[in-house]
Parts: C-alpha cells; sequence; structure tokens
C-alpha cells in the first residue's frame, strides 16, 4: 500500500520528553525541524517528531529535487505534508508548500516548467501544477469523483490517470426497496484484501488529451468493464505505468484474474495499450509470476521491467528483464546474481542499468553493464541507499540507516563522496545519543554463518548487565536491513537499555536464493534453531543478562514468538507478539491471499501436506509457562485479529500473566500518532515490568 505522503507539526508532545514551538501561523501545516528535546535519549513523542520523506523527482534539466515531509501533530491525531525543493549541487532546502492539504505524488512536468502534485485543495484528489517558487498554482485535473495518481505523457499531448470505477453491484443495488440494509453478498474469494473490504470499484488507468495550462476532466478508461485493478492493490503505484518515448503507448501492469484465481495466483502482466487504434498487447505472455514495472530505455527500443518466475511464490527471486521490443526477446540479465533487484534506473547512454539490491542485510546501489553483463556494487556503508536517480557525475538516492530516518544524498561517482541534500532531521538526531549498530557473524546448528545485528543502549557500559529482546523478523521473507521503523525501531528499544538481538535467520533476503527459501514449509524448523543460536551467543556476553530476555515480533515475528512461547527451554522470560499467527490451520482458511499460505504451507490442512501444520504455535500451548502480551489491529486482514484474542485466551485460561493491546481502526500496522505512542508506552511498560 502507498502510504499518503503527509507533513505536519507537533504542538506540542506528550510528556515533558521534548517542547518545540510551531514555526507556522494557526491552521497552517507543521514543521517540527525547531524541536528542543530535554533528554538525549529517544521517547515514543521524540520517535512521532522525526519528519518522514515521501516521494521525490529531479527535475529534467537536472538541477533541482522536489520532494515531500510528513510531521505528525500529536495532538490532533493527524499527519501533515508540504513539498520542498533542493539544489541537486546542495544548499538550503526551500518549502514551497504550506497548506493543511497533503499534497502527495510530486513531480515535474516532462518540461520541467512546473512541478506537479496531488491534492484536495477542491474537495476530491486531483492534479495540480505550480511553479518551483510554489507560486501560481493551478488545478489541471476536474475528474468525477478524482484521481490516484498520474503521469505525464513525455510529448505532453497525454496524461495517464489512475482512478476507481464501479463495476458490480452492492446488496442495495439488487434490492432498491432495502437502501438501509447494511450487508455483503460474497459469491467468490478475494472479498477483501490486507485492510480494507471490496468497495465494488476497480482501480483502472485512463488516457485524457492534455494541453499546458489547459485541464481535463474525463478520458478514455484503457480497462473498460474489466473486473482488475491497475495499478494492483494493495501496493501498488504508478511505478508500475510507463509512457513510451513517443508517448504513443502506454504499457501497464495488471493481474487479469478475479476471485479464486486471483487469490490464488501472482500471475501479473505488462500490458502496451496503444492511443492510435485503441488495442492493448500482453507483452509478458507465458511469463507466469510476478512482471511489474515497466521502464523503457533512452532509444525507446527497450523495455526494463522486475519479474518473478513462478506462480504463487510472492517471495521468489526479483529479477531484472530486458524485453526488446523489435523482436520481442526477453533476456534475464540477473541470472548469475543471486539477489533482488529494486528500482531499475536507465543510464541517459542506454548501456547501464542502475538499480537498488539487499545484499548481506544492508541495501546498496548497483551496476549493471548491459554489453558484458556484468554487476559492480556502486555504495557500501551501514545503511540501506535505494530509488535511484542518475544526474551526470553524481547519483541522487535514499539513504536510511537504524539510527536515522530517510533523508535525500547526492553521490558523487567520482570521488564517492556522499552529501545529505535534504537534512529533514538533522538538527532533532543531533541532539540524540544512538546507541552502537554492530554486525557480527554468528555459527549455525548447521554450521552455516549467519549475520546478527546487535544494537547497544546509548552511553553503554560493559560493566553492566543488561537485559536482551530477541527481534524475530516477519515476512517470513522480509529484509531485516537498516530499515527505520516507528514501531520496530531498534534504536528506541535500545533507549531504553536494551541490548536488541536481530539475526537474519533463514528465510530472510540478502544471503542467497537458498538460504531465502529454506524456510519455506519448515516454519519451526531451522530458522528457529537460528534465533536461539542468536540469544545464545548474545547470552554469553558479560553484559548481557541471561536471566533477563525477552522475545519480540510482528507478523511471522509474531508467529515466531508464540512458537518459541512452547519451545523455549526457559531462556525467556516475557514475550510480546504482534499481528502474529497463532493457529495455521485457521490462517490458511481466513487469510486473502491464498497464494501465500498455500505456497509456504505446501497446501491446505486438509490434504494432509506433512509436518508443516504440526509447527502452529497452537500446538504447544501447553508448554507455555511465559508472560506473554499480544496486539492486534482490527482491520488486519492478513492476520485476522481472532488468531491474537485466541492466544491471548490460551495464555488466560492456562493462568499465565497476559495482556491484549487492540486497536479497533489499526490493520497489520499502526498507522495513526496516538496509537503509535500508546504502543511504544505499552509495549515498554509490559517488557519492564518482567525484566526490569
Amino acid at each position: 500500500m502507498k502510504n499518503q505522503l503527509l507533513i505536519f507539526f507537533l504542538l506540542m508532545l506528550l510528556t515533558s520528553a521534548c517542547n518545540s514551538k510551531p514555526d507556522d501561523a494557526a491552521g497552517d501545516s507543521f514543521s517540527n525541524r525547531d524541536l528542543k528535546l530535554t533528554s538525549d535519549r529517544m521517547t515514543p513523542e521524540v520517535l512521532w517528531s522525526f519528519g518522514r520523506l515521501g516521494n521525490m523527482a529531479v527535475s529534467p534539466d537536472q538541477t533541482t529535487i522536489v520532494y515531500t515531509v510528513t510531521y505528525s501533530n500529536i495532538d490532533e491525531n493527524r499527519n501533515y505534508t508540504d513539498i520542498y525543493t533542493v539544489a541537486v549541487k546542495g544548499g538550503d532546502a526551500s518549502r514551497v508548500t504550506r497548506t493543511n492539504q497533503n499534497e502527495s505524488q510530486v513531480g515535474w512536468r516532462p518540461d520541467g516548467l512546473k512541478i506537479t502534485y496531488l491534492s484536495k485543495e477542491s474537495g476530491d484528489l486531483q492534479l495540480w501544477e505550480m511553479n518551483a517558487d510554489g507560486s501560481e498554482a493551478r488545478q489541471v485535473s476536474n475528474v468525477k469523483g478524482g484521481i490516484s495518481g498520474y503521469l505525464y505523457a513525455p510529448d505532453m499531448k497525454h496524461i495517464a490517470y489512475s482512478k476507481t470505477v464501479k463495476l458490480d453491484d452492492t446488496p442495495n443495488d439488487i434490492y432498491p426497496d432495502l437502501p438501509k440494509a447494511n450487508a455483503r453478498i460474497e459469491n467468490d474469494l478475494m472479498y477483501r484484501h490486507w485492510d480494507s473490504w471490496s468497495d465494488y470499484t476497480y482501480s483502472h488507468i485512463f488516457v485524457a488529451a492534455y494541453q499546458p495550462e489547459g485541464s481535463f476532466d474525463t478520458g478514455v478508461d484503457i480497462m473498460s468493464g474489466e473486473r482488475f485493478h491497475s495499478p494492483m492493490k494493495p501496493f501498488g503505484g504508478m511505478e508500475q505505468v510507463a509512457w513510451t518515448n513517443d508517448g504513443q503507448q502506454l504499457a501497464y501492469t495488471c493481474k487479469k484474474l478475479v476471485g479464486r484465481a486471483a487469490a490464488f495466483s501472482t500471475n501479473s502482466d505488462i500490458y502496451l495499450y496503444h492511443l492510435t487504434d485503441n488495442t492493448t498487447t500482453n507483452l509478458t505472455q507465458g511469463m507466469p509470476g510476478y512482471d511489474m514495472n515497466p521502464v523503457f530505455s533512452p532509444d525507446g527500443s527497450r523495455m526494463a521491467f522486475e519479474s518473478m518466475a513462478r506462480d504463487g511464490y510472492e517471495a521468489d527471486k526479483n529479477r531484472l528483464m530486458i524485453l526488446d521490443l523489435e523482436s520481442g526477446k526477453i533476456t534475464d540479465m540477473t541470472t548469475s546474481f543471486d539477489h533482488n533487484v529494486s528500482h531499475p534506473v536507465w543510464d541517459v547512454s542506454g548501456n547501464f542499468i542502475w538499480f537498488s539490491s539487499n545484499v548481506e542485510a544492508t541495501e546498496q546501489i548497483y551496476l549493471l553493464n548491459l554489453a558484458t553483463g556484468s554487476i559492480d556494487k556502486t555504495t557500501s556503508g551501514t545503511h540501506n541507499m535505494s530509488v535511484v536517480h542518475h544526474t551526470g557525475e553524481a547519483l541522487i538516492a535514499t539513504r536510511t540507516s537504524m539510527s536515522s530516518p530517510s533523508e535525500i544524498y547526492r553521490i558523487d561517482l567520482r570521488e564517492g563522496q556522499s552529501v545529505n541534500l535534504s537534512n529533514i532531521n538533522g538538527p532533532v538526531l543531533d541532539q540524540l545519543t544512538m546507541g552502537k549498530v554492530e554486525k557480527r557473524w554468528v555459527t549455525t546448528t548447521d554450521q552455516k554463518q549467519m549475520l546478527v545485528w546487535v544494537i547497544y543502549p546509548p552511553h553503554f557500559d560493559a560493566h553492566k548487565k543488561y537485559p536482551a529482546l530477541l527481534y524475530c523478523q516477519g515476512g517470513p521473507q522480509s529484509d531485516l536491513n537498516q530499515f527505520w521503523s516507528t514501531r520496530w525501531n531498534f534504536q528506541m528499544m535500545a533507549a531504553n537499555d536494551y541490548i536488541v538481538v536481530a539475526p537474519n535467520r533463514r528465510g530472510l533476503p540478502g544471503f542467497g536464493t537458498e538460504w531465502n527459501e529454506q524456510i519455506s514449509g519448515d516454519y519451526g524448523g531451522q530458522n528457529m534453531q537460528d534465533y536461539l543460536t542468536a540469544i545464545d551467543a548474545l547470552a554469553k556476553e558479560p553484559f548481557v543478562d541471561e536471566d533477563r530476555l525477552g522475545a519480540v515480533g510482528a507478523s511471522y515475528g509474531g508467529f515466531s514468538v508464540y512458537w518459541l512461547a512452547g519451545n523455549h527451554q526457559k531462556r525467556f522470560k516475557t514475550f510480546i507478539a504482534h499481528c502474529g499467527i497463532f493457529n495455521l490451520d485457521m490462517m490458511y482458511t481466513t487469510t486473502e491471499e491464498m497464494f501465500f499460505v498455500d505456497w509456504d504451507l505446501k497446501g491446505p490442512y486438509w490434504d494432509k501436506p506433512g509436518k508443516t501444520y504440526d509447527y502452529s504455535p497452537h500446538r504447544f500451548v501447553d508448554k507455555w509457562d511465559t508472560p506473554i502480551m499480544v496486539i492486534h489491529g482490527g482491520n488486519d486482514f492478513r492476520i485476522p485479529y481472532t488468531q491474537g484474542m485466541a492466544a491471548y485466551n490460551a495464555a488466560k485460561i492456562r493462568n499465565i500473566p497476559a495482556r491484549f493491546l487492540f486497536f479497533p481502526e489499526e490493520s497489520h500496522w499502526v498507522l495513526t500518532p496516538q496509537n503509535g505512542i500508546l504502543w511504544q508506552r505499552e509495549f515498554f511498560k509490559w517488557l519492564d515490568t518482567w525484566l526490569k
């Protein structure tokens, strides 16, 4: 799901940890760069005071970057987003908007004369343009019901945009004499997805004629009558759509399946719509896995895209493919690169492609030489570098670490130096002391080397003994790299005087396909031994109190916590599971994306697929003997909240100290400021009770 990019200022924080003075007039947007802290340790309120970088775009003349920043107003329990610009060569950033409209999806018009963005200034979300200094803002689209994304054709004669169209009848449509009836009538799967129920509408791509200084109110639905989504739900955006260089054809990503077929398949394709005759061609026909995110070469002869080989396997290796548009030949450019590829960007010459990849638990930028097929690592360091743009002799990318939220950096290709251009959070970070982040290699039970992140408290004293937390990553195949989170923030845990142990167990990307795929069908197997190996190794350190160990995690990490609760041989003194899987039988028939559980669990439980379901945590409740906190969101449709209720109830029935923290309006994540702060307070209240 693409988060809306929002900007805000904290009028006052909810505790005495910090205080600030608004630098905007009442009723306008908010910023928080002048926040003054009273302590050098992170608190939940400080964590939610950081500015959050949204999307960015480099101007066509490669001189200016436009981007959005979001701040949270805790008192109002909402976010605010504004637009900023900064020169590629560096200097102070300029704030372009100061509104409460939460501008999003910023970009540049192809001629570079206007900044483009989405805003609800006129009611619905519409496309707007303005000068680079923020003057002469003008609404461009007037589409009924609003739009959700846009993309200018290179020749500026057309605009593609996405909006929802209603194609299915509601119960009230079927029975018009019952206008106040509130019910759903379902006849197939995929009736809800991630955090929302199907609303009988579909996201479609439209194409409208465009003229500078003009406007448009309608367009041609290039998917007319099709009960499919483009961009694809729940997380797809306009990166799944691309114009050809001549502006006469539009490529878009779509999984043209519905109901049960859509629930069990990951088979999306890239389609090419021809404006001249309104026909559509499937460019990736016969490729069974995910195919998405097309990017055309500078000369228009080739199309790069991301692809997975196998249908139904959402964590398959993400490959970089090149389609020759004349011959139709598709070539996998990453056969010798045993890692995932994301955000491919063509070099201006068309001879190279830049992309990001997570290798050994940091995301870095790589360069593919199309002539030789060689792939070289361009950046390094204990941080993530991604979303690359090439500008002459420099790259523009985002940089994130466990100790700093995302910022925009310029990377000099000749000297290798990097410069923070946006500096969104420097003034606040300068007032904080962060804990040391250490990379360790630990030998597993099957004699392999596993990378473990260890995060130390600020002002660490090696002569003291600290409680330690085993962090269990979710996914189960999602990156445990240098990410920053407002929930699972390792520096937040360290600031509360915990040693954090975060192992890159079996099933996590960045260590080759074999390591990543081992976990499927083996949920209670080797990856659980990897967890125990990591915490056992750290428990031997003189500064770790082996009698004060806890385990925490979300999603698959929550599953891990529930499983460990019945299989830990009294290592841990407490557990916290957020949105975790408690009962695998129940998970198979209550989740929405069936391809995930069908692949990982090797089929439904009634077909007796082997040992997989024997790993279900609910089968080990008779061995539970340790205090546990359960957290879940009411709108979590990936792992429905009844999983959390079942785990909590089981603990209470067995007279085990337990707490249930339930967020009726949150989903798999916790996204609103006050709920996020409450989450942190309850998280540490529980840990401190049992580990301190």
